[in-house]
């Protein structure tokens, strides 16, 4: 059965189980140069000064990575100059990407640094580094790969009541794989903790039903989504969709930040100004939630159903 090992990924910021590299000698002399070999594998110790540890891009912040490997080890802002001829960081990427083992070779006694996904040997830790940690990470440069940190965009929360979530999920989900990465529906801005749809349904619970959207804001922006929005229910109407009447229809916005309330106000503004409609907008614009994921066939009903989304109506104006 093959091992696995909890390693953190410094693009996705998450802790994620990976399997344990293990290669023959022989295999490791073919990917490897000699003296990375001779380093990694065997337990080496490069010439002090000798290896250059090149710097990651200066325009995008870096980090090393194992050269046997590619896990991440250390971040570039934690190297200093340490003026042993090493490279020296004062601290690892994640004490989760390292190991530390007892080290008595050469009649010393000090503590090796290794991978923790494939045991390749880096270099020791020491008790003698700055602030905050105090220590040394004195490592080989040949066991290093400078490589740039490319993070993978925070997914943003927007949350929104529309009516008969059944459709506004339907609506935000026509723009999955083009920024918006998941949805799901749910019940907000009420006052009874973990409702059921029975109980909302009540009108006793305060809930609006609501659809919470997980989007990428590098692919489509949170303007985009209120535009969505807008287009899809009559926000005229107080505690009504069509046919669908109950303070849970209600036209509700809520915001996930001060930008969200700034761009919610100004789009309801403009939307006013605008006298697409004769009546006026009752849309609330409120601070998020607890949002309480509501029942699983409520999730994606028309696509589980296989049927066109029905529940929403053309908008009066």
């Amino acid at each position: 059965m093959t091992k696995k090992v909890e390693i953190y990924n410094a693009s996705t910021g998450n802790v994620e189980q990976v399997e344990k590299l293990e290669r023959t000698d022989e295999e490791w002399q073919k990917l490897l140069t000699p003296e990375q070999y001779r380093v990694t594998r065997k337990k080496g110790t490069e010439t002090p000064f000798s290896g250059t540890c090149p710097s990651p891009p200066a325009d995008k912040s870096g980090i090393y990575k194992c050269v046997c490997c590619g896990t991440d080890l250390f971040k570039y802002d934690a190297k200093f100059e340490s003026g042993t001829g090493w490279p020296s960081f004062w601290e690892p990427i994640s004490p989760l990407n390292i190991r530390l083992e007892p080290d008595y070779s050469h009649g010393m006694q000090r503590t090796e640094v290794l991978c923790a996904r494939c045991d390749a040997h880096l270099g020791h830790v020491f008790d003698d580094g700055p602030p905050p940690t105090g220590k040394r990470y004195c490592i080989n440069s040949v066991a290093l790969r400078p490589a740039a940190l490319e993070r993978e965009p925070d997914p943003t929360k927007a949350t929104f009541a529309a009516g008969c979530f059944w459709g506004v999920e339907a609506a935000f989900r026509q723009f999955l794989n083009r920024g918006v990465i998941s949805t799901r529906v749910g019940y907000t801005g009420g006052h009874t903790k973990n409702p059921t749809y029975r109980e909302v349904c009540s009108h006793s619970t305060g809930h609006a039903e609501a659809v919470e959207v997980e989007f990428d804001p590098s692919r489509i922006s949170y303007q985009d989504l209120l535009n969505i929005f807008w287009s899809i229910h009559d926000p005229t109407t107080l505690n009504r969709q069509g046919p669908d009447v109950g303070d849970q229809y209600r036209s509700a916005i809520f915001y996930h930040s001060e930008e969200q309330r700034r761009l919610a106000e100004d789009s309801k503004r403009r939307l006013e100004e605008s006298k697409r409609f004769s009546r006026p907008i009752v849309t609330e614009i409120l601070p998020a939630q607890e949002f309480y994921e509501a029942e699983d066939y409520h999730q994606q009903y028309y696509e589980k159903k296989g049927i066109a989304p029905a529940c929403h109506i053309a908008v009066e104006e």
